[in-house]
């Protein structure tokens, strides 16, 4: 059976881009930045557990996040602050770090924790509309007895 030309170009042009999607995913997990500094923070509270927050509130720090961290000091993490809710989804390019991260919604309840692992472009999303996310060392919201429904107490 014989394709056009118009049809072979198109699937021609369509594994091309899908060769080079695939490189530049595999190239992009290959850590070649800088984590970031200078942000502000805040001490945070949940339940009887203080912890010192980061905190990422604009489009740049949250795009950034913990990328290239290869470890965060004991009760550590970041907060993610957006200006309205939403249901928002965390994914870890360039973060070699697992953690888990809850998901705050604008009262300060934690509405769901998720698990992510290193450099993955797995997304993790919120349950409901959250206006917060707070990103720890994985494991340490369950180490402390914490779990969705708990108060989160300090945020901006």
């Amino acid at each position: 059976m014989q394709t056009c030309l118009p049809t072979r170009l198109a699937r021609l042009a369509v594994a091309l881009l899908a060769v080079g999607l695939l490189a530049s995913l595999a190239g992009a997990r290959q850590p070649q930045g800088l984590p970031q500094t200078g942000l502000a923070v805040i001490e945070l509270r949940i339940g009887e557990r203080s912890l010192t927050a980061e905190v990422a509130d604009t489009e740049a720090t949250r795009r950034h996040g913990l990328m290239f961290r290869e470890s965060l000091p004991e009760n550590h993490g970041m907060l993610f602050v957006w200006d309205e809710p939403a249901r928002y989804a965390m994914w870890m390019f360039n973060t070699p770090l697992p953690l888990s991260v809850a998901f705050i919604d604008a009262e300060g309840r934690i509405a769901n924790i998720a698990h992510m692992q290193p450099h993955s472009t797995r997304v993790h999303e919120a349950v409901r509309e959250v206006r917060y996310a707070l990103e720890m060392e994985q494991g340490w919201f369950e180490r402390h007895s914490i779990g969705a429904g708990d108060r989160v107490l300090g945020l901006p």
